[in-house]
Parts: C-alpha cells; structure tokens; sequence
C-alpha cells in the first residue's frame, strides 16, 4: 500500500544535493539570536534538530555522529582529563565526553543560548542530564575568542559545529588561524576532533579541505568516516594531533581501552568499527588529495548561503 506525507522537510547537503524527509510533526519552531531553529518529528528519524533548514541530528542515528566525533580522539589519548567543546548545543557531544571518568572538567563553548536552552526542554534523552553535572562549565560566547583567551590547556577539543555557511556563526572556526589556536590550547598528547562535512565520494570539498589546512598546522592528521542515514550518508571526521596517531591503534587495543575505561554503553563504537572507520577505499584517498583548499581568515570557505536553497 503506497503512503502519502504531506509534509517534507528538504535537507541541502551542499549546492548540488538535496535530501527529503518526510515530517509528521512540528515541535518547536522559532528563531534564536543567531539562526533558525526547528525540532521536527519524522516517522523515519524520531525528532530532528535544525538549524539555519539544516539537519544537525536526529533521535534514531545520533549516536553515531557524537560517538564518532567523542570517542575517537577520547580513546587515542591516554588519560583526558580536561576537555573542550565548541558548539553541540544540544549537548550529545558533552555526554558522551562526561561518559569518562578521567575527566575532571569539560568545558563546553556554544555562542546560541537558546539552541542549549530549547534543546533542555525538547531533546532530554540528547543531553541526558550532561548539563547539570557537576563537571561540565558552560559559556555562551564565541568558542573563538574564549580559546584565545583561556589559560587552561585541554587534553581532548571536539569541534561541533555546523559547515561554514555564509552568513553562518561557525565559518571562522575552520580556518588555519583558528586551528594555530587549538594547537597552542592542547596538550602534549592532546587531539582535535573536527565534523568535517559531507563525506561523498563527489562532495569532498569541506572534508579535503579541512584535512588540508589541518595539516598545514599538525604533524599528525586523519580522516574518518562514518555512515550516518539522516544525514545522506557517509559524513567525515577530521583529527588531529601533534603526538598520537589514532589510526595505528589495533581493533583489540580499542576494546581494551574501552572496557579499562567503563564504556559500557557505545551502541557504536569498537574496535571493529574504530578500523573501519579509519579506512578509505581507494578513489576516497585519491580524491582527498585533489582539489583541497587551505581555509584561512581572509579566504575562508563557503558550502553555500545559509539562506534558502
């Protein structure tokens, strides 16, 4: 029997693709002081978080994203104890960072109060209570400046951002300037995980792009990739670091660490998968080194506006 829906929410992945889901609900919608802001319901993907009409999560895959982004540079370092966020409102990233013991602090930037504020009332099994534990600090300024003018360093920094759009708040966190920031802000054996973007074979640009100026800063970076449905597919990760290479790490060194640390709970992440994820076909190592960009602040990269399609 053939269903109708009669609404779809379009999802740009970038100018030249788009994604449809179909929408039975409308929980919130509204507009902070930085972007629009919406929590649908699809009878496919649970509840959706959007920003500026883009997908940044929904309630049947998000694991996938924030263990992805979490636990990969989490577990590459040997003891993280103070870790950073700049973004992920809706405070994923935060919980599965809280899911260590070792860590004694986890500061947590997001310039849009209201993304976390609406997020606490509407995405509960998200956050799962990360805000209100006792080690997490919260700020509600640019992640940018706060980095700059910190005087703590951090073991693990995890940028949950949305792609640079024009217009968008995040554009000038992807930049070489930026990164030269983060450097200076790790420690000895700390790493940088990055959402990266897109990870389609003929949409690398925002990935190879930010591998690439990485590099220009990092002596140690990688790619990896995840498969995550809501968002169309395979999505890239970048790390980076100026010690640990997480990809030398065995799928048996990975579910020893995992078990040694209490992770009980990663519907995700293993050893089996930690391998996976660090391995690219052949035209995916071939095409990351073609076409990338060095992103700086005077020649910053654009997806596309953040207005309309």
């Amino acid at each position: 029997m053939e269903i109708r829906h009669d609404k779809w929410f379009i999802d740009k992945i970038n100018n030249n693709l788009l994604q449809m889901h179909a929408i039975d609900g409308v929980l919130y919608s509204g507009k902070t002081k930085f972007q629009t802001m919406e929590i649908l319901h699809s009878p496919a993907y649970g509840k959706i978080l959007t920003l500026d009409n883009k997908i940044q999560s929904s309630e049947v895959d998000e694991f996938i994203y924030h263990e992805s982004l979490v636990h990969a540079p989490m577990l590459a370092h040997p003891k993280p104890e103070k870790t950073f966020i700049a973004g992920g409102g809706e405070g994923a990233t935060l919980r599965e960072m809280l899911k260590y013991k070792t860590v004694k602090k986890a500061v947590m930037v997001d310039i849009d109060k209201g993304v976390i504020d609406i997020s606490k009332q509407y995405l509960p099994d998200y956050h799962a209570g990360a805000f209100d534990d006792a080690r997490s600090r919260l700020h509600y300024v640019d992640a940018r400046k706060f980095l700059e003018e910190s005087k703590e360093r951090y073991d693990v920094i995890a940028i949950d951002l949305s792609e640079p759009v024009e217009e968008g708040p995040a554009y000038l966190l992807y930049t070489k300037e930026f990164y030269q920031i983060v450097m200076d802000k790790l420690t000895d054996d700390g790493l940088i995980s990055v959402q990266a973007g897109c990870g389609s074979y003929l949409e690398l640009l925002n990935l190879k792009s930010v591998k690439k100026t990485l590099e220009s800063v990092f002596p140690i970076v990688n790619v990896y990739q995840a498969d995550i449905p809501s968002f169309g597919g395979l999505w890239g990760f970048t790390i980076g670091s100026k010690t640990i290479d997480p990809s030398k790490l065995t799928a048996k060194e990975i579910d020893k660490r995992i078990k040694e640390r209490g992770l009980t709970d990663l519907k995700f992440y293993d050893g089996q998968t930690h391998e996976a994820m660090f391995t690219q076909p052949k035209h995916i190592r071939k095409a990351l080194q073609r076409g990338a960009r060095l992103i700086t602040d005077d020649n910053p990269l654009y997806l596309y506006e953040s207005k309309g399609l």
